[in-house]
């Protein structure tokens, strides 16, 4: 605790004589080492509390500021060591300025009364008319908030988490303002009842006011040029960026929002990327990606979504306001020019081509696409797990985590392949044949929730979806057994049994966490009874589910074998293991094969238009190559072709060990012959 003492008369003297005016000198206390020469031009009222001034800030390698307050008025505020307050052209009033601060060309800092910074701010998503409002807090989860959002059929419930976040946001509670340790604010205009954590720099915002900025010494916040925020939580990481304007907004860790990017009731969790466009009552989850400058994102919820330029959804084909929302499950694109009437629910890891006004419901069916031709919808089931950018995806979402620290709100489960998509695939595959049992096997085309699937497009469908679930359950095998030398028929149920209880039935993706809904279930219940008594207790819960994520997903394979392999795990011999790898590698190298026949589309002839603009057909094969490499040293068919290897590899040793003898090399035997469905 800092010892404080009151100014002598020759600092006061000192003071005035370098322009410095105060009613109440007495109210003024300073640190020990108090330097009055470091203050001149200041306007002092109300109590203030003044530490040393012994560091230079240096801008550049030649500029060096003395810390210390200059041409400021300075009113109410308790101030640490080592800040550099200057060029004040209003005040600063209310705050509790940390050590280490630099201040420079600010118009106001205040905090007015009273306030909870942002927090338990009301933010009306996917609903613009109500129903659905997030109460905001800076210890907010994209799980907390899908809670409250989309369980809305568990009344206690949410009177539950919105009684713990309000408890929360009294906590925060407070009459001063407070802005921490190391932060940077310079050449911006009003700051108004705003919380600003350690490091934080704001450079050229024109207006912030009501909010939290949650900035830390591992993980800064970066708030930029003409930015206007209001009613807002911006979290650890997040940066805020070039006019970027919010009302009612939250911005997650590792979130960009910028490029004159404008949002109002909307949620941006961890990884989102939001430039030049618009958003109005979002919920994006982690990693959706908009930046296109004709982009809308409207009264939907999303997740590791790409949305291409003019994409925009509709909510407004409505007769009593409003009301209607979109859900766009995890991993999916729109392309140029789509357009979704609302209400709509588009299955994971999906593409949106064209205009859709019939209301799609794609749930059932992932990895498909939804094209528009001749103002109707096709869906082409299963399709997007031969796409080389359904696989880049999945690869490059992790590498651009951008959460520094260990504090992470949101658990994100990044697999492409998990319970939640399997299970959906394993059903797809019983809906397609039903489909095709009930219109006979010889129609051409097929309907489907108003849609249409052309036949050859279903048969595919079944036969991706059936590669990606042995690839699935095959993958789930291997792993349990790969670091085991003692395989025979006696301990083989033993190694493959269930290890925990919790992974049966049912799973969910709750805005990036892929968990058992049991155990969603049971969470929910330990809230609704009082059992966990604070937002910070349900972060906690979340991740320790996250962190046994392998464990349970392995008792759902363990708990669905029978459905998919026709026996139990328990059943198991080491001949039916066998027959699972082998299953299993075929199922790998041939979504390989395709992907690999997919990759090849980007070297062929038409790709090439464009390329060698003056010269003839080989400067245009030169030109290509230069810009574009050749096929065979591309990064994502080295890739490829390792995976294959790899694959091919720990198959070939799985059966070593049971006495079968494995597979030849494939990509030195099969490098030119690739096959096409």
């Amino acid at each position: 605790m800092m010892n404080y003492r009151k100014l002598t008369a020759t600092e006061i003297k000192m003071l005035k004589s370098q322009g410095c005016v105060s009613e109440t000198w007495n109210c003024i206390e300073v640190s020990s080492d108090f330097n009055p020469h470091h203050y001149r031009n200041v306007t002092f009222s109300g109590v203030v509390r003044l530490g040393a001034t012994n560091k230079i800030f240096y801008r550049d390698s030649s500029i060096g500021s003395q810390s210390g307050i200059y041409n400021a008025t300075i009113h109410n505020c308790i101030i640490g060591d080592d800040v550099y307050i200057a060029k004040v052209s209003n005040y600063i009033a209310n705050y509790n300025i940390a050590d280490g601060v630099f201040i420079e060309n600010v118009n106001r800092i205040n905090a007015t009364g009273e306030s909870t910074y942002g927090n338990g701010v009301q933010v009306s998503v996917l609903n613009e008319s109500g129903g659905r409002e997030v109460p905001i807090c800076d210890q907010l989860s994209a799980h907390v908030a899908y809670f409250i959002a989309m369980y809305r059929h568990k009344p206690r419930l949410i009177n539950s988490l919105r009684n713990l976040i309000t408890e929360y946001a009294q906590r925060q509670r407070s009459e001063r303002g407070e802005i921490g340790k190391s932060s940077i604010i310079i050449n911006s205009g009003d700051i108004v009842d705003v919380k600003i954590g350690e490091c934080a720099r704001i450079d050229g915002a024109s207006r912030l006011k009501n909010g939290t900025i949650a900035s830390t010494q591992a993980a800064p916040v970066r708030v930029g040029v003409n930015v206007i925020a209001d009613d807002f939580i911006f979290m650890s990481g997040a940066e805020v960026d070039e006019g970027a304007v919010m009302t009612r907004v939250f911005v997650g860790q590792g979130a960009r929002v910028a490029r004159l990017f404008s949002a109002h009731d909307s949620l941006f969790f961890a990884n989102c990327t939001c430039e030049n466009g618009e958003a109005a009552s979002v919920f994006a989850g982690p990693n959706t990606v908009s930046t296109h400058k004709s982009s809308l994102l409207i009264a939907g919820m999303f997740s590791f979504l790409n949305a291409g330029s003019g994409s925009n959804q509709s909510n407004h084909m409505y007769k009593l306001g409003p009301i209607h929302q979109g859900i766009v499950e995890r991993g999916s694109k729109t392309t140029s020019d789509s357009y979704i009437l609302w209400p709509a629910h588009i299955g994971a890891f999906s593409l949106v081509m064209g205009r859709h006004v019939g209301h799609p419901d794609t749930s059932r069916l992932p990895f498909s696409y939804l094209i528009e031709k001749s103002g109707k919808s096709y869906l082409v089931p299963g399709v997007n797990l031969k796409s080389v950018g359904t696989i880049r995806d999945s690869k490059k979402w992790p590498r651009r985590d951008r959460r520094t620290g260990y504090d992470h709100l949101d658990q994100i489960n990044y697999n492409l392949l998990s319970p939640y998509t399997v299970a959906k695939m394993i059903e797809g595959v019983n809906l397609l044949q039903s489909i095709k049992e009930t219109s006979g096997e010889t129609a051409s085309t097929y309907s489907y929730q108003g849609m249409t699937i052309d036949a050859r497009a279903l048969d595919n469908g079944i036969k991706y979806y059936q590669y990606a679930i042995d690839k699935f359950m095959g993958n789930s095998v291997i792993s349990r057994l790969k670091d085991t030398t003692d395989i025979d028929d006696a301990n083989l149920p033993r190694l493959l049994s269930a290890i925990a209880s919790a992974g049966e039935g049912e799973w969910v993706d709750v805005a990036g966490l892929i968990v058992p809904k049991s155990e969603i279930a049971r969470l929910c219940d330990d809230i609704e009874t009082g059992v966990i008594e604070d937002v910070e207790s349900i972060n906690t819960r979340l991740r320790e589910m996250h962190l046994c994520y392998y464990d349970m997903e392995w008792n759902w394979v363990v708990e669905h074998f029978k459905i998919w392999w026709g026996k139990e795990c328990s059943e198991l011999t080491t001949t039916d293991l066998v027959a699972i790898i082998k299953r299993w590698h075929e199922s790998v190298i041939t979504l390989d094969k395709l992907l690999y026949d997919d990759a090849r589309k980007e070297f062929s002839l038409e790709k090439k238009v464009g390329f060698g603009l003056d010269g003839t057909s080989q400067c245009k094969e030169r030109d290509f190559e230069q810009v574009r490499g050749e096929f065979e040293s591309d990064p994502f068919v080295k890739m490829v072709l390792a995976h294959i290897n790899d694959k091919t590899a720990l198959g070939n040793e799985m059966l070593h060990r049971l006495g079968v003898e494995g597979s030849g090399d494939f990509v030195r035997e099969n490098l030119l012959r690739y096959s096409s469905f």
